[in-house]
């Protein structure tokens, strides 16, 4: 048997510097900030920074301090935003590690004012109804940040919001919104550094979203956010594989029932192989008799329940034995599945299936100078 571990998530950190050079020779925007939230979409926040910076990106985005200190203690020094914090956030972290504050509303922009922040970037909801300040509250809002700024307070670096990809028409819509946002800014002597708007889906679909800075996860990590479109179409290489040992194989008779509920029945007699997956690791149990797995360069489909700690593949007569790779998603120019594959499987997003991976699967690094 390999000496690899028994669960095993593959990145590949040149592909992460490809994806991140490829987008922005793409947009050719002045700015670029990838997206490492979510400990890198799975892949590793504080390796995924270092790849991605040396990838064109300038900016690094995260959800709170809570993301970004570890970037900060591991060396990064590149400039950071952070955009959802907790109803009592003072800011006295952000102030200390100079990280950049997206403030939705006045009492966030106080809050960081009173903490010493240095720069903040306003963000407005242009559709999304999400976070971001109401377009009734724009007007004073700009005000009391300019007047804070002009007594020595945060300056105001950016503004920003984000599409929510719901069509052309919706994306014009908020657009003009985004333009509104700003010409209320600049009527109250605010003329931010950076504008963004747009996501990779944006950045890479709508170029008249693209303004001076695009933010960039998905892309980052090489998947596309596009139904119907490959990632190799937008000329990037998905950075992560994920694979198992086949830790059993059993041979069972025609009709055999298998795992929970026994939702699958072999049809003839056939060969069972166990894979130490299941949805206490990331694996959707939606994807229960669909998602597909590459073994010995042949594609299957789970078979049965996905459990807690495992799933079953039936391989007829293949000749596998056990130790040999399950390779549940990777590059599929390479025969392995998609990200996108399970994501359609398991009826979510290819950004999920990522993401949701979990501790116990070990994370190998390939490239990254």
């Amino acid at each position: 048997m390999s000496e690899r571990a028994l669960r095993e998530a593959v990145i590949d950190l040149d592909a992460i510097t490809h994806n991140v050079a490829t987008i922005r020779a793409t947009v050719g925007t002045p700015h670029l900030m990838t997206v490492v939230k979510a400990d890198g979409y799975g892949h590793g926040a504080v390796r995924v920074a270092r790849a991605a910076l040396a990838g064109g990106a300038d900016w690094l985005g995260v959800v709170d301090a809570a993301e970004a200190l570890p970037l900060r203690e591991a060396g990064v020094t590149a400039p950071i935003l952070t955009w959802l914090h907790a109803p009592e956030e003072t800011f006295a972290a952000h102030a200390a590690a100079d990280l950049d504050v997206g403030v939705n509303s006045r009492d966030e922009l106080e809050r960081a004012a009173a903490a010493g922040v240095r720069n903040v970037q306003v963000k407005v909801d242009t559709g999304l109804g999400r976070n971001g300040a109401e377009e009734s509250t724009w007007g004073a809002l700009f005000e009391r940040a300019q007047q804070l700024e002009g007594a020595g307070g945060p300056r105001i670096r950016g503004l920003f919001s984000h599409l929510a990809n719901a069509g052309p028409e919706a994306d014009a819509a908020q657009r003009a919104a985004f333009e509104r946002a700003r010409a209320v800014a600049g009527s109250s002597g605010i003329d931010p550094e950076l504008l963004h708007l747009a996501a990779t889906e944006g950045a890479l679909g709508r170029p008249e979203a693209r303004y001076n800075l695009v933010r960039v996860g998905l892309g980052s990590y090489g998947l596309s956010p596009f139904a119907g479109v490959a990632a190799a179409e937008l000329g990037l290489v998905p950075a992560l594989e994920l694979s198992a040992a086949i830790v059993s194989l059993k041979r069972v008779p025609a009709g055999s029932g298998v795992s929970y509920g026994h939702r699958y029945h072999t049809e003839r007699e056939t060969t069972l192989a166990l894979v130490p997956l299941g949805y206490s690791d990331g694996i959707p149990r939606q994807a229960s008799n669909r998602g597909p797995v590459l073994i010995g360069g042949e594609t299957y489909r789970v078979c049965g329940t996905v459990a807690m700690d495992q799933f079953v593949v039936d391989i007829g007569d293949a000749a596998v034995s056990v130790g040999d790779r399950a390779v549940v998603f990777g590059d599929p120019t390479g025969g392995a599945p998609s990200a996108t594959d399970w994501a359609d499987a398991a009826g979510t997003i290819n950004y999920e299936i990522v993401a949701r991976l979990g501790h116990r699967v070990a994370r190998r690094y390939l490239g990254g100078g």
